[in-house]
């Protein structure tokens, strides 16, 4: 039997202490977790006679607000409380309302006196000869306005001049003026006629200071109070609230006490008693009692036990009772704990321990004490259970991020260190790097290596590897099963991959190892080893089905990634094949570009730059949206229809119109076929610069504006009307005409350059022509600029860029003529034309020079409209255009041999590299190009 420290003998002593109810309750009927609660101190046929003694819950309200209970003797006190506090409310207001309203009331009479006795007419009125009709207009209208009840102008005798009641006028005042005639203020409380008031007397002071007269203002206190009137209702209704709240108070508080006790007398309570000391000792947990300072109260025979207390134990301290430094610690700290577990001799014990002093209680904490040692043995399994598991969810999210093999790999390696092993490789086939399916035999290249220590004597990152036929790898690859090596050390197969390699990975500490092959379908891709070495236990059947388990979710995300290598891979060359492999000779721009791919996917961006006739160069820069093969391939197709369409020698305008009839039709052919994606989204940027006139026509299809900068620096996008993007149809494209002086950057881009997921264009805009402005005066230099600034480290689309810097014919390298309508104008052009070939050096040209222009000039003004014009430009070629104002085009044919004619443009085909017809808005042009010798 233990002894609580409130009692010295027997269990008996208590009830001669005076412990009883609730109070002896107290000792040990305190919150244990995990602790069973007690049983009914009492059978059934005594529980159903308490209940028949037990009030019903009428009675006790009653009894509760009666006297003789102690929630009875609150309610009288608090209700004795609340009327002193009305009482003494009510006394104070009535004294504040009574001061302030005499305040109130002197405050007024003075301010009121005061301000008529300085008004302006007043001193005249008191020397007028009629003092009662000045002044008792204006004392009235002043009391009115000031709310006071009279305002009387008196003479130094103290008669009145004015008053409220006229019958008083020249009456007598009643007060003391004695003070008012020296010069100072009076205010007094007097009976007047209006009965019980304040008033003030102020003196009328004359320039030179002599009291011409007197003025008094006053006011009765009754028209200043009635603050009380207001205020006490306010009282005595919130006395009423405290009275009625102090009930409600008091009888929930009684209905409490009376639910928590059961309705139970002080024999119930200490039967109640006994039966919770009897449970106590008698349940196979261990229960202590320790108070604030740390010493022992009350333990059970379990807790004796377990603990192996001595006899003595009780109202020592818990650190005197032998126990170890960390158990009584804890229990020294009374925090809270859950289940903690300490060694005690040869016991697991999970300790629960809770403060007493929660809610009112006495300081202390009380702890239960469960023996978990074979318990601790099954967690221990069950957390190992754990840890795999989470190791395994962990690979779902943790491997297979991005669509990198060698970034898979590295992954893998890195989440299994140092959770599984402590050294992770994984050997993969070079195909398997390079998307391509892997061939039996060939070599392995170690893609990933990740350890808890860099010294390890493994192969090296990235070292080509042909395992023998007798290790582990190599078998793991023929069976496609997982190999198993417990002991390296006595391992023949594997110390024969690379004798001196493998003694020193042994003599390193590494002695155990796991190889899984690396299957995706009826592939394997390589193999993943891992090492032990911290850990002295070697590898077992269960590590080895968790390594097979972990690199089968990651073999599919490599497997993934080898796939989208290869289909990157060919896209890439896709895209590339279709690109233009280098820039046609022109003399109109100097031209720089960059192509740079997105990271993740091929996109359908492009660019060309055209050669056109009369030395004019087209610059064209487009975007389809998306990525992958589908993108390349319809971009591919863009580009090929932008070569054909510009050999028309078309406007811009006209350009994107047929452009986007073309995507029109793809889109119809494409969804009728197989129901793809159509290519909405495509954009694309025209535009044609002339070196003779440096005029620039450019259009859009729903693409980013040029950046325009002069050779001053300034960075400017010209207004360029932005059309629909390819393919929506509906309206038409305009074309913005610009003069670009020499010298002039012209900057072409799509919308990977300026535009991403985090910022919007217009944010990229700026940030360009920062770098445009900050950029040398070279097209290189510009492109190179541009990069650095705005180029990201992962881009997420492609980025097409084209700087191109103009040039300008000079007159001397321009001859023009204009030729009347008359056939025997066109021997002057061609003697004209002569000279100018003679000053230009080209006398090897002039023969099929004159013919040419034989020829055309004779078809514009046979078959032509004026004006007729010829102009001949030395540029890298030699150009010969005849214009005219006809819309009519020559074709070419053969002419039969009895045909008088019809062989001209055949000669001029045969003479000329090139040849052909423009169109202008006044007419056409004939042109012809001969290369220069």
């Amino acid at each position: 039997m233990v002894r609580l420290l409130c009692r010295t003998g027997s269990r008996s002593s208590r009830r001669r202490s005076g412990l009883r109810g609730p109070q002896a309750q107290s000792c040990v009927d305190l919150p244990s977790p995990g602790a069973p609660q007690p049983p009914h101190p009492a059978p059934a046929g005594e529980q159903r006679e308490t209940d028949r003694r037990r009030p019903g819950a009428l009675s006790a309200l009653r009894s509760a607000l009666t006297g003789r209970s102690v929630a009875g003797q609150v309610f009288v006190l608090q209700v004795v409380i609340v009327l002193l506090l009305v009482i003494t409310a009510v006394a104070a207001l009535l004294l504040q309302v009574r001061r302030d309203t005499a305040q109130e009331a002197r405050n007024r009479s003075l301010a009121v006196a005061e301000a008529f006795a300085n008004a302006p007419g007043t001193r005249e009125g008191l020397s007028s000869p009629d003092p009662t009709a000045v002044l008792q207009p204006a004392a009235e209208a002043a009391r009115a306005t000031a709310h006071v009840d009279f305002i009387v102008v008196m003479n130094n005798q103290g008669v009145r001049y004015t008053h409220p009641v006229p019958e008083r006028i020249g009456q007598q005042f009643v007060g003391n003026i004695e003070p008012a005639l020296a010069g100072d203020t009076v205010t007094e409380e007097i009976d007047g006629t209006l009965g019980r008031m304040v008033q003030a007397v102020v003196p009328v002071k004359a320039v030179d200071g002599r009291v011409l007269g007197l003025v008094s203002a006053g006011v009765t206190k009754e028209h200043v109070g009635g603050a009380a009137d207001r205020q006490l209702p306010l009282v005595l209704g919130a006395a009423a609230v405290g009275l009625a709240l102090a009930t409600a108070g008091t009888a929930l508080v009684s209905r409490r006490l009376l639910r928590q006790t059961h309705g139970l007398g002080p024999s119930e309570m200490t039967r109640m008693y006994e039966h919770h000391d009897a449970v106590l000792h008698s349940v196979r947990e261990g229960v202590i009692i320790l108070s604030g300072d740390g010493d022992l109260l009350l333990a059970n025979d379990e807790a004796q036990r377990l603990l192996a207390l001595p006899d003595d134990a009780e109202r020592r301290h818990v650190t005197d009772l032998g126990l170890p430094s960390d158990t009584a610690a804890l229990l020294a700290s009374g925090r809270v704990a859950t289940d903690e577990v300490r060694l005690v001799g040869d016991r697991l014990l999970a300790i629960n321990q809770r403060p007493t002093d929660r809610g009112g209680g006495p300081p202390g904490s009380v702890a239960t004490l469960r023996d978990s040692t074979e318990l601790r043995a099954l967690s221990g399994r069950a957390e190992v259970a754990r840890e795999r598991l989470t190791l395994l969810y962990d690979a779902g999210g943790a491997v297979g991020t991005s669509l990198n093999v060698r970034r898979t790999a590295e992954e893998l390696a890195e989440l299994a260190v140092p959770r599984f092993a402590d050294f992770v490789t994984v050997d993969l086939f070079d195909a398997v790097l390079d998307g391509e399916e892997p061939e039996a035999g060939s070599p392995l290249c170690r893609t990933a290596s990740c350890g808890i220590r860099n010294d390890a004597p493994l192969y090296p990152l990235g070292e080509r590897i042909q395992f023998v036929a007798s290790s582990p790898q190599a078998h793991s690859l023929r069976s496609g099963r997982a190999t198993l090596e417990p002991r390296l050390g006595e391992a023949p197969g594997w110390l024969a991959q690379d004798w001196d390699r493998t003694t020193s990975v042994v003599a390193y500490g590494i002695h155990s190892l796991i190889t899984v092959p690396v299957r995706a379908r009826s592939l394997v891709l390589g193999v993943v080893n891992f090492w032990r070495s911290e850990k002295p236990e070697p590898f077992d059947a269960e590590d080895m089905a968790l390594a097979e388990e972990l690199v089968a979710r990651a073999a599919v995300a490599i497997d993934n990634a080898r796939r989208y290598t290869r289909e990157h891979s060919m896209a890439v060359t896709l895209q590339r094949s279709l690109l233009p492999r280098r820039l046609p000779e022109q003399g109109a721009l100097d031209i720089a570009y960059r192509y740079l791919p997105a990271h993740a996917g091929v996109g359908g961006d492009w660019f060309d730059v055209l050669p056109l006739s009369g030395a004019r160069v087209a610059l064209v820069v487009g975007d389809v949206v998306g990525h992958g093969l589908h993108a390349a391939a319809t971009m591919g197709r863009l580009r090929t229809a932008v070569h054909n369409f510009s050999a028309l020698d078309l406007p811009p305008d006209e350009i994107l119109g047929l452009l986007d009839e073309l995507v029109a039709r793809i889109d119809q052919h494409e969804t009728a076929d197989d129901g793809s994606a159509p290519v909405t989204g495509a954009t694309c940027l025209y535009a044609i610069y002339d070196p003779a006139t440096r005029r620039c026509a450019i259009a859009r299809a729903g693409h980013p504006p040029p950046a325009v900068i002069p050779p001053d620096g300034r960075v400017h996008f010209p207004d360029v009307p932005a059309g629909p993007p390819l393919g929506l149809g509906g309206l038409p494209f305009e074309t913005a005409d610009l003069e670009l002086a020499e010298g002039t950057r012209l900057v072409l881009y799509t919308d990977g350059l300026v535009e991403d997921r985090e910022q919007d264009i217009d944010v990229g805009l700026d940030l360009l022509s920062t770098a445009l402005r900050e950029a040398g005066p070279s097209p290189e230099d510009t492109c190179r600029a541009v990069l650095d600034a705005r180029l990201p480290s992962r881009p997420s689309d492609d980025i097409a860029l084209i700087v191109a810097r103009t040039r300008a014919l000079t007159a001397e390298q321009v001859d023009e003529h204009h030729v009347p309508m008359d056939p025997a104008a066109v021997g002057e052009v061609r003697a004209a034309v002569t000279r100018r070939l003679a000053e230009w050096e080209l006398e090897e040209l002039t023969f099929t020079t004159e013919l040419i222009l034989s020829e055309l000039v004779t078809n514009a003004i046979r078959y032509g409209s004026p004006p007729v014009q010829v102009r001949v430009v030395r540029g890298r070629s030699l150009i010969c255009e005849v214009f005219d104002g006809s819309s009519t085009s020559p074709h070419l044919r053969y002419a039969a041999m009895t045909d008088e004619g019809g062989r001209g443009l055949f000669l001029v085909a045969q003479l000329a590299e090139r040849w052909g017809t423009r169109y202008t808005p006044k007419g056409k042009v004939i042109w012809a190009e001969q290369p220069l010798p």
